[in-house]
């Protein structure tokens, strides 16, 4: 399954196995695609949908957030090469506060008789009991967590999750919109077309030589 074109959801093929990992992606980098495609492999799912958040309620307020259109450009550059990956819209086109019950609800209705799981990783997962209605979430799908390997995360009783060991990459949003600012490399943390987006958008006070240069 292609993204190059990244249709709205309800325009897509319907999928029985549909993977959902939400996020700011302020911005995304190779520790998101990582988590991704592994998760995907690992659990034979139809498909990963990046879902980028409208406002992250847990953040907001912490920092200035990039505008949601820049951060789902981001995303859609990313992922538009990787097989069975694909951008999702569906929090930024419902507008306010951004709440994974919700948008499972909406996906539950989009892909009528499909199979969710929601993708978190371990520190998300640890937190889960301060999420909005979390009992929604682990009632509506099937809950990932991505973890270290050797390193396992307890959950409470009665939530029904599974485990996938990723190779763990020390990739930070917030060291990278650092590195934009200081010029530090950016080799190999953010892929050329995500950086070709933020120079291309005046993001992070990113240096307009950045784009389309030879970086290696």
């Amino acid at each position: 399954m292609s993204s190059s074109a990244h249709p709205p959801e309800t325009q897509r093929p319907a999928a029985q196995r549909i993977g959902l990992f939400g996020g700011t992606f302020d911005p995304p980098h190779v520790g998101h695609l990582v988590t991704a495609v592994n998760v995907r492999h690992a659990l034979d799912l139809d498909v990963v949908i990046l879902m980028v958040n409208n406002v992250p309620w847990q953040k907001e307020g912490s920092r200035q957030i990039t505008p949601a259109a820049d951060r789902l450009a981001m995303v859609a550059a990313a992922v538009d090469d990787v097989a069975q990956l694909v951008t999702g819209r569906t929090e930024i086109d419902h507008g306010g506060h951004s709440f994974t019950a919700d948008t499972l609800q909406t996906l539950a209705q989009e892909y009528p008789g499909a199979e969710l799981f929601t993708i978190v990783g371990d520190d998300a997962a640890a937190g889960l009991h301060t999420w909005t209605r979390y009992d929604e979430v682990v009632q509506q799908s099937r809950l990932v967590v991505v973890d270290r390997p050797g390193d396992p995360v307890d959950l409470p009783d009665g939530v029904d999750w599974i485990r996938v060991e990723v190779p763990r990459l020390e990739v930070s949003s917030t060291d990278l919109r650092a590195r934009f600012v200081d010029g530090r490399p950016l080799d190999y943390l953010v892929t050329e077309p995500v950086l070709d987006v933020i120079v291309q958008r005046g993001l992070y006070g990113a240096r307009p030589d950045l784009a389309g240069a030879d970086r290696s």
